[in-house]
Order: structure tokens, then sequence, then C-alpha cells
């Protein structure tokens, strides 16, 4: 009988250290990825919107969380010539297919925060 470790080395395996996916995974787990996709995912915006809907994103770490979105292909920026310029981002094809796990996330942790507090709290009156 053969078997195989979780951590084998093959395309496409996140739990070996040199896989390409553990990248992807860095990019999509990332917290502020997940809330500037949840935004794009309404509707194409200005970068000042996002700024204003992502409460506590700093403008440095949104420009880079864009800039890395739209390297990976899950973002478009378009500028519009005009006076003053306008630049919007939207979310690509690849992007939007993030959307549906993103929300199930989102459900998820909204479903389940009281009992993650419950237990942290558990947590930590138990190790005081």
């Amino acid at each position: 009988m053969v078997t195989t470790s979780v951590t084998s080395s093959f395309p496409g395996n996140p739990y070996n250290a040199d896989c390409p996916t553990r990248r992807v995974l860095d990019r999509i787990g990332d917290r502020w990825t997940v809330l500037i996709v949840g935004i794009l995912g309404q509707g194409d915006a200005r970068f000042s919107e996002l700024r204003r809907q992502v409460e506590g994103v700093s403008q440095k770490m949104l420009t880079q969380t864009l800039r890395a979105l739209e390297r990976d292909g899950l973002v478009r920026r378009t500028v519009f010539p005009e006076v003053p310029v306008r630049v919007e981002y939207a979310l690509t094809e690849a992007g939007r297919t993030l959307l549906e796990p993103l929300n199930a996330l989102q459900e998820w942790s909204i479903a389940h925060m009281g009992d993650v507090a419950e237990s942290q709290k558990r947590y930590d009156n138990a190790h005081q």
C-alpha cells in the first residue's frame, strides 16, 4: 500500500514550504485583502472610498495591498485621464472568484464570534 504525506512534494501542495501556493494563500488570507476584495465585490471604488470603508487600514498598507492584488491579477487599476486624474479599482474575473469563499469566511466569523470570544475568555481566565 502506498501512502502519501500531506507534506509530500508535488505541484500545488501548500504544505510544501517551497510551493507557490503558499504565496497565494498568504495573499488571500491577509485581513486587508479579505476586506478590500469584499468591498470591491460591491462595485468599483476609488482609493479614498476604500480607505474610508476599511477602518483601520493605513494609506501605506492600502497602497501595498492594492498593488499586490493588481500584481496577482485579482484587482484592475484604471486611470481616467481627467483633471484631476481619477483612479478606480475593480475586481478582475479571477478576483470575483474569491467572493464566494471569502463571504463564507465572513459569515462563519459573524456566526461564531460569540463562541470564539467565550473560548478566549475561558482560556485567559485559566492562564492568568
